[in-house]
């Protein structure tokens, strides 16, 4: 691993705010910390959870708060290959262990509800349909595919009934979420996809009560909370927008103004949290940001409830941003991705350092589950130690690991030894 946030290395922290519980809704949260929503790419056959996310997920149930990677409400709502959806009763069971294991460890576990609109693929619509969208705009570039990359396809325009049907979607999306245990959904609402498509004049150009104004721009997004909320209440709800990205070929000459009339208005659901993506991030890249971006702090001044800031923010300007109130919690994508007891790292100086990229979509454990935490590491160094003085048997020792329950093995090192020991006895 590369390091990052090398400012950080500093020694222990006593007190650090990040570390302070804090309200979200009805929940107290241990920290500030929130692991937030990364596509990974490993979902099973029928895009359904599997064992290697309930172990991934209580990894990281260090974070006060996680958000799960974004889970399709259908599979109209698919745009990638492996992603976990929230549909069908075999996904919901894949969810519950998930939320078990999140639960188990004190943590809480929101799940994020999404509908990539025209950011899809006929490789994944039902009867390789085209991919829906408010407007018949494509997309400009490429998207990963069973087949490799392709050339986004221009999309079908929505018919007037299919809106109402997609937002009915979310509502049985949230409704499963229920089912699957879940402490909250978050619905996305950033990253270029339907409900932004909605929102940006450059992917909108309807003429119906869906189009035009900013007023109008506005509905798709407030008839989905409308609906989310009366699943479950407010307090049970977050949102994620990116006012300032243009990930997904997005563009709007207004979006001040329609970022800033979002979020007044979401100020009447009373939800359990606004999650908003810092200007310098596009999609999982770091970029420039943009001369028009909008900073976080112009909806600090708007929005009365609790805010989550995320985006490659070091450890330092976090603190920052929850000391002069700016963000109430922080996300960490890739720090959480590698380290996932970063809280621990926080507060006793450990390093910290970025992600693999090549395993950050599909594969097996490698770059998702075997990073280890500094128990694992901490673990593991006795292990070898016991093995090279010949005091435990190599063999006995995996045996005995290939025997458990990889859930039950996560939190004192077993999980992380069994898989290093198999990997070294395999080659």
């Amino acid at each position: 691993m590369t390091e990052m946030l090398t400012e950080e290395k500093k020694g222990a922290r006593v007190g650090g705010c990040l570390l302070d519980p804090v309200m979200v809704g009805p929940y107290l949260l241990k920290n500030r910390f929130v692991l937030p929503p990364l596509t990974r790419s490993r979902a099973g056959a029928g895009d359904v959870p599997t064992e290697m996310h309930a172990v991934y997920y209580a990894q990281r149930a260090h974070a006060g708060l996680q958000i799960t990677e974004g889970s399709p409400i259908s599979q109209q709502g698919t745009g990638f290959p492996g992603t976990p959806g929230i549909y069908t009763s075999e996904q919901i069971e894949g969810w519950k262990r998930v939320t078990d294991e999140v639960h188990r460890r004190n943590s809480k576990i929101f799940l994020q509800l999404w509908h990539v609109g025209r950011q899809s693929h006929t490789s994944l619509q039902k009867d390789n349909a085209l991919p829906v969208a408010p407007s018949a705009i494509a997309v400009n570039g490429q998207i990963f595919t069973a087949d490799g990359l392709q050339d986004f396809q221009t999309p079908r325009a929505l018919e007037r009934e299919e809106i109402s049907d997609i937002v009915k979607d979310f509502g049985a999306a949230a409704r499963n979420a229920q089912a699957a245990g879940f402490d909250g959904v978050e619905i996305h609402g950033a990253n270029g996809y339907l409900i932004d498509q909605f929102l940006c004049e450059g992917s909108n150009t309807r003429t119906d009560e869906y189009g035009g104004s900013i007023e109008n721009r506005l509905r798709f997004l407030r008839e989905v909370v409308d609906e989310v909320v009366s699943v479950w209440g407010g307090e049970r709800v977050g949102i994620r927008l990116t006012p300032s990205s243009t990930y997904g070929d997005m563009f709007s000459s207004d979006k001040f103004d329609v970022y800033t009339a979002v979020v007044s208005e979401l100020n009447k659901y009373n939800l359990a949290y606004l999650h908003l993506v810092e200007p310098n991030i596009s999609g999982s890249e770091t970029v420039e940001a943009a001369e028009d971006a909008i900073p976080t702090s112009h909806f600090r001044s708007i929005y009365t409830g609790k805010i989550i800031a995320a985006g490659g923010l070091s450890f330092e300007v976090a603190e920052q941003k929850v000391q002069t109130g700016e963000a109430d919690l922080v996300g960490f994508g890739k720090a959480f991705m590698a380290h996932p007891d970063l809280p621990l790292r926080y507060s006793n100086g450990a390093p910290v350092g970025e992600p693999e990229r090549e395993t950050y979509y599909g594969g097996d454990e490698t770059g998702y589950t075997d990073y280890p935490s500094c128990v694992d590491e901490d673990y593991f160094a006795r292990l070898q130690a016991a093995l090279e003085s010949g005091a435990l048997n190599r063999q006995d020792v995996l045996a005995s690991l290939n025997a458990g329950n990889p859930l039950e093995q996560i939190d004192g090192g077993l999980y992380y030894s069994r898989l290093k020991l198999n990997r070294e006895a395999s080659k």
